[in-house]
């Protein structure tokens, strides 16, 4: 144990006890922890403060500076409102929305947040309860607000909770506001921090914005035919406790799908995600309950949204008639093959679209975008870069769908972040579409593999907790960049990304640098390109305790029933790259 950190920990610990600022519980709590033999807890509690970064906060729920809890959210809202109240300054109102999950005590935190930024003088819209991330990103568009936030960790476990902070486009804030509110955010005391509000300020929203934005999704479908003859399409649907309940089953029912059937243990709001090990709708076991519905009813699709009904998961029946999950790569690509295949079909596909991918996922996409002549362009992991690229060719280019791997999609330029509402409407429409040609989603995933090739994609995820956990990883990417692997898996490597240091090295080490237009500034990610076409991808995750490696590895396969040995070669080219890194 570090006697020197438990002293420093300690001495925060006890500013805590002896601060009039603090409630009574807390102070309690943090007692017992001072006092507590194990330091494990205060440290992990008190031995950095909960960073707001580009990406707001998230962390555990519970006292402490490192910790999500009324302090912290209070110190985000008053910096936000701060650098509101700078940057507006000569508006005769300043507005924001205030939304959030399911998670426990994400409706006290939300009503928090808006006391103090109505404490500044600031005007709220706060949904009258959870409402999915999208539909927040909608509303500050639609209502012209200034900035917005949700309270959500998304599908982080249930002791998690986070903050996230979003500018007058809808979209996460990016350069230069988010330096300019973090800086704002750091310099907030605990006694700065308004917490009485003024309820004349505060405007409750609810069904009247609902409305809307159903309608405006509904604009997306691209073949309601289809659907109107397959509106007995049996689909099952899960929000795994989460926001997607709201409005997902209407969402469905306005697109025209009469036979829709929702998990009903999982269509209750509840915070400890009783039913699931972790509502993620990457990991199957999610999908546990939606499966065995869709088992017992013979249906034709499962879907999942995740508590913030931003990502969505789903499953379909193979050739054998097997229920498989599809993941993240393989959706997003099926929903941009979908929009690009049918848009041209219907002659409605303009010189001017465009759609984005993250540079982790697939190579697949950029094929199909290349062999249509779809302009397509590569971002960084987080929808606020692909919402930065609609902004920059907003009157240039005609947005039309983008995503990324880790099972976010979005359809829409009204929204500015991923949405699970659009996107299982839409592959509703998909799945429809295909049945309507005796098809199923599998035989779409297969003629996209036999025209545009097969790339099988895993994401290992080497999780590393805590402060000790933090060093790690760092010394983990610092390594990478310093002995570059020159071959991987048998493969030379012909090119690497360092994002950080914006350089693309090749084979023989010559570099040149990055578009700046693409990557404006560095991020703590590594790429390498080999020979054979493996992709593999490094980066700390921005959200949990974890460093994650993406890797793409090409296969061949001749036809549908090939598909199976074809992903089974690739999944043993995985474990030499995996072998390579020293995974």
């Amino acid at each position: 144990m570090d006697n020197q950190l438990v002293a420093q920990c300690e001495q925060v610990a006890k500013q805590w006890i002896d601060s009039d600022c603090y409630d009574a519980e807390t102070k309690k709590a943090v007692k017992a922890m001072v006092e507590n033999s194990d330091k494990t807890e205060l440290i992990d509690s008190f031995y950095k403060t909960l960073e707001f970064g580009t990406g707001g906060l998230r962390g555990i729920m519970g006292p402490g500076t490192n910790r999500m809890n009324i302090y912290t959210v209070g110190a985000a809202t008053q910096g936000l409102s701060n650098y509101l109240n700078i940057n507006f300054k000569d508006r005769d109102e300043i507005s924001v929305v205030v939304g959030h999950d399911c998670r426990n005590n994400s409706r006290l935190f939300a009503e928090t947040a808006a006391n103090i930024f109505s404490a500044n003088g600031i005007k709220v819209y706060l949904f009258e309860d959870m409402r999915p991330t999208p539909e927040m990103s909608f509303a500050i568009r639609h209502l012209g607000c200034q900035s917005g936030i949700i309270l959500t960790a998304s599908h982080n476990p249930k002791e998690y909770n986070g903050y996230k902070a979003y500018w007058d486009d809808g979209a996460q804030v990016l350069a230069p506001h988010d330096k300019g509110i973090i800086a704002e955010v750091n310099k907030v005391k605990v006694e700065d921090i308004k917490f009485e509000g003024n309820p004349a300020l505060i405007q409750i929203i609810g069904k009247e914005i609902d409305q809307i934005y159903l309608d405006k999704v509904h604009t997306l479908s691209i073949d309601p035919e289809a659907i109107k003859r397959q509106k007995d399409l049996k689909i099952v649907y899960t929000p795994l406790h989460g926001t997607g309940m709201m409005l997902i089953p209407d969402s469905l029912k306005l697109w025209g799908f009469e036979n829709v059937h929702c998990v009903p243990e999982q269509m209750v709001k509840d915070g400890n995600f009783p039913t699931v090990k972790s509502p993620n709708p990457e990991n199957g076991e999610a999908l546990t309950m939606a499966l065995d519905l869709a088992k017992r009813i013979d249906a034709d699709i499962v879907m999942a949204s995740d508590p913030d009904a931003d990502r969505v998961g789903m499953a379909c029946k193979n050739d054998k008639g097997e229920w498989v999950l599809i993941d993240g790569n393989q959706t997003c690509m099926i929903f941009l093959y979908y929009i690009i295949m049918n848009r041209k079909a219907q002659g409605k596909m303009q010189p001017n679209d465009f759609v984005v991918k993250t540079i982790v996922t697939t190579e697949l996409i950029k094929a199909i975008a290349d062999k249509n002549n779809i302009k397509m362009f590569d971002c960084y992991t987080g929808f606020k870069w692909i919402a930065r690229l609609i902004r920059l060719n907003e009157g240039k280019l005609q947005y039309i769908g983008g995503g990324e791997e880790s099972y976010g999609f979005l359809a829409e330029d009204f929204c500015r972040d991923k949405d699970a509402v659009s996107a299982c409407s839409l592959l509703a429409e998909i799945c429809a579409w295909a049945k309507d040609q005796g098809k199923t989603l599998y035989d779409v995933l297969m003629e996209i593999y036999l025209e545009y090739g097969l790339a099988v994609n895993k994401t290992i995820n080497v999780v590393k907790p805590g402060k000790t956990g933090a060093d790690e990883i760092k010394a983990m990417m610092e390594n990478f960049r310093v002995n570059r692997p020159a071959e991987i898996a048998g493969s030379r490597v012909v090119c690497t990304k360092d994002y950080e240091a914006l350089k693309e090295f090749d084979a023989d080490g010559t570099e040149k640098a990055l578009d700046a237009v693409d990557f404006p500034e560095p991020s703590n990610v590594l790429q390498w390109y080999t020979e054979d076409g493996t992709k593999v991808s490094v980066r700390p995750s921005g959200t949990e305790p974890k460093i994650k490696f993406y890797v793409e590895v090409k296969g061949t396969m001749q036809c549908p029933k090939c598909y199976a040995g074809a992903v089974a070669d690739a999944h043993e080219k995985i474990e030499a790259v995996k072998k390579s890194l020293g995974l």
